[in-house]
């Protein structure tokens, strides 16, 4: 089956291949009552309110990018017209956490 964008499948665990020491990340968890969201759209703003990227959650709702570091949004938009913003900073060699609950 092939991916839209072929982004790598969006798991809890970070790929053995990333090197930190050289890579910002962004990671979530899409939840609605407690329960993964699969199938929800994460799209990563710039600062300026700018679409840059978009990736699809997996099974255990799990979003993941590879950002510059700064200031971004991610926005969940989930099956049912939900749709939140999350604010979030991505620093090199660290990985900034977003818990959503929709």
């Amino acid at each position: 089956m092939t991916q839209g964008c072929a982004a790598p499948a969006q798991t809890a665990q970070l790929p053995a291949t990333v090197d930190l020491a050289n890579e910002a990340v962004i990671q979530g968890t899409v939840t609605r009552d407690g329960s993964p969201v699969a199938s929800a759209y994460a799209r990563l703003l710039d600062a300026t309110g700018e679409f840059t990227a978009e990736v699809v959650t997996g099974d255990e709702g799990v979003f993941r990018f590879f950002a510059a570091d700064g200031d971004w949004t991610v926005r969940v938009l989930a099956a049912g017209g939900v749709s939140t913003d999350n604010p979030v900073s991505a620093r090199t060699g660290e990985v900034a956490s977003l818990e959503v609950a929709i």
